[in-house]
């Protein structure tokens, strides 16, 4: 076995690929840029290098530089994770060329499947039913325009050497087929260097089924069943499972034998994903599955397969590596129980999940001693940067049956607390308790169906801005023996003692007035015609265990800032202590100007100063986290002035440009 490895990522991935490293008692080395440099896979590793400056292009896409810390490090093999160079067939090359082994497929393998076009190509030949589509070299934008016409709308525009949603439109209308094959090719070429695309008919309620596969030098190939990923935003997983609901014995045989096929009709060996895309307006039906892709890698979602088929598939990856058989064969390989698997990403869900930015000042996950597992890759106190993908963890639970691995993960994600930036855990959480998911009836577009019900936000509770205002106050009049001043809450010649405090929770102002005893537990805490009464029975930092109107209850209350964020309940409500000096903010939908509704790239400018537009126009295109998101004109009228210039970086709230007056 491998004595030294080489982890050609970050974050997530690589902390869990140096788990099983130590395990295996293989020495773990790691790089970093300069944005990563106190980063949590830096810590774990036994050394770490750098590689470049916090652009991946220029450190974790930075392949020379890679291959010289490998060889400095003295590592024998190269993992690549998921994502930046998994699926980079030179990397591969230049990993071996070097003297190492790559921990992952062929390059051969890796072309035959990185480009969608020829991989559904390869797939009709070895009679893998494909999705009715386009795939061929004719990239002229008339000639598509007519293959989608030909195939039907809707249809899908994917980027043909994409993947995680990137480079993907879906169109419903002919009119609207040039912008998003337009911004098809962009995000293709952004993301991967390669604008071609390919055009597939869009199925209406389909379900996104994959199969875990794996395959070694000796021949063997295996599938470890499917996994069912069919919640999606963007085109992207938030929600994993296995097995897939409603699979029958025979469908999952046929599925499973079809992924084998694939496999086997390139030599793969390692780990890897064919994703099926299942046509469910008719139910879960074995001639209505077809192959869209396979990814020849790790995939984020894998601890779901882990945890019901009990393999560590990290080790798998490295055995293999080392030339070892399959640790299993398709007759060992059995599934107990449920998995599920939630993303916990720093996004605004509210905004179309616009990626999020900030520092963890609070960061908690449920105890793993109650059977839930975490993978992550950052700490309290870290910082989610505008660089790299915005997850914060993966939550994943397993249960004898769904519904209580349902239940398990519901509880988990109202013991997640994050405070320091938006994240999308009450989406989760409500994703979770969707009565549609609960009963199995899944498909890809639940999430827009129901998307107004998964963003409400829960009203803010009397308890929790009772507590908000204790804890803005710092807990007034609550001594301890080690120091008594803070028992002290003033004089009073008649009554107990009060104290003031001016709140802001959403659009709504407090001013609140609390009555406490000093040095007792009691409080009263008024508000226009509110008043609650509360007793605080203890507090150990941040949390407390409180009563009020014949409750207990355990709450936590962080104050970082400006902002006050109490978890209880599985809710989280944030309020604001304003400052009275500061000046009224400014809306970020001021109707004469354009705002970042994040930190991001200025990619592409429509217009110039003195161009007449109308509402809705698209006028400016930005990038984050490779994804584009276009910006509208806030009114009809005249462009007065352009704050912003192409390929400009620029901070959420950030002034892009302002409309002459009226």
């Amino acid at each position: 076995m491998f004595k030294k490895i080489l982890i050609a990522n970050r974050g997530e991935i690589a902390c869990r690929v140096m788990r099983t490293a130590k395990q295996m008692g293989i020495a773990t080395v790691a790089i970093y840029s300069d944005a990563d440099a106190g980063a949590m896979h830096v810590a774990m590793a036994d050394e770490a290098y750098h590689v470049g400056p916090p652009a991946a292009s220029a450190s974790y896409l930075n392949v020379e530089r890679i291959i010289e810390v490998a060889k400095l490090s003295g590592a024998e093999a190269v993992h690549p994770g998921y994502g930046f160079l998994s699926e980079n067939a030179e990397f591969v090359e230049a990993v071996t060329a070097a003297g190492m082994r790559f921990i992952g497929p062929s390059a051969a393998s890796i072309r035959a499947m990185g480009l969608k076009d020829a991989a559904k190509a390869l797939m009709e030949q070895a009679n893998v039913p494909i999705v009715p589509g386009y795939h061929g070299e004719n990239q002229d934008a008339e000639f598509l325009a007519g293959e989608a016409g030909k195939i039907g709308y809707p249809v899908l525009i994917k980027a043909r050497a994409g993947g995680g949603g990137k480079g993907m439109r879906r169109v419903d209308d002919p009119a609207d087929f040039k912008a998003a094959l337009e911004g098809a090719q962009r995000e293709g070429k952004a993301s991967f260097g390669d604008a071609a695309v390919l055009i597939e008919k869009y199925l209406i309620k389909p379900r996104h089924i994959e199969v875990q596969v794996f395959g070694d030098d000796h021949g063997n190939v295996v599938h470890l069943f499917e996994r069912d990923c069919s919640l999606q935003r963007r085109h992207q997983k938030v929600i994993e499972e296995a097995p897939a609901t409603d699979m029958s014995d025979e469908m999952r045989a046929a599925m499973g034998q079809a992924a084998v096929t694939a496999a086997e009709a390139i030599n793969y060996s390692g780990a890897g994903t064919i994703e099926f895309i299942a046509d469910v307006s008719d139910g879960l039906r074995n001639d209505r599955f077809y192959f869209m892709e396979m990814n020849t890698r790790l995939q984020v979602e894998h601890p779901v397969t882990e945890l019901i088929t009990g393999h560590d598939l990290v080790e798998w990856q490295l055995r293999v590596a080392n030339g070892e058989p399959l640790p299993a064969s398709q007759f060992d390989l059995t599934i107990n129980g449920w998995a599920i698997e939630a993303r916990l990403y720093a996004e605004n869900a509210a905004k179309g999940f616009l990626p999020a930015t900030g520092t963890l000042k609070t960061l908690s996950f449920p105890d793993p001693n109650d059977g839930v597992r975490i993978d992550t890759g950052v700490r309290e106190g870290d910082t989610i940067t505008p660089f790299y993908d915005p997850m914060i963890a993966k939550i994943i639970v397993h249960g004898e049956t769904r519904e209580a691995a349902l239940n398990k993960l519901a509880a988990a994600m109202r013991d997640c607390h994050v405070a320091g930036t938006v994240t999308n855990a009450r989406f989760l959480l409500e994703l979770v308790r969707n009565p549609g998911f609960a009963s199995g009836d899944v498909d890809t577009g639940l999430i827009e169906r129901d998307f107004d019900a998964l963003i409400a936000t829960a009203d803010v509770t009397d308890e929790a801005v009772a507590l908000a205002a204790l804890a803005a106050l710092k807990w007034p009049g609550a001594g301890t023996a080690n120091d008594p001043w803070l028992g002290l809450g003033g004089w009073r010649l008649w009554g107990k003692p009060e104290a003031f405090i001016a709140l802001q929770q959403a659009e709504t102002a407090i001013d609140a007035v609390v009555t406490f005893e000093p040095g007792g537990n009691a409080y009263t805490v008024a508000w226009d015609d509110k008043q609650v009464s509360l007793t605080i029975d203890s507090r150990n930092g941040e949390v407390v265990r409180a009563s009020s109107n014949n409750r207990t209850f355990t709450a936590r209350a962080t104050h970082h800032g400006d902002v006050i964020s109490i978890f209880m309940d599985g809710e989280q409500h944030a309020v604001t202590v304003p400052d009275p000096l500061a000046g009224s903010a400014d809306e970020a939908a001021d109707a004469d100007r354009i705002l970042a509704p994040m930190p991001g790239l200025i990619k592409i400018i429509n217009v110039a100063a003195g161009d007449t537009v109308s509402k809705g126009d698209p006028v400016m295109v930005m990038e984050a986290m490779k994804m584009e998101y276009t910006l509208s004109a806030p009114r009809d009228g005249t462009i007065g002035e352009l704050q912003a210039g192409t390929g400009d970086q620029v901070e959420e709230g950030a002034v892009l440009l302002e409309m002459a007056e009226a």
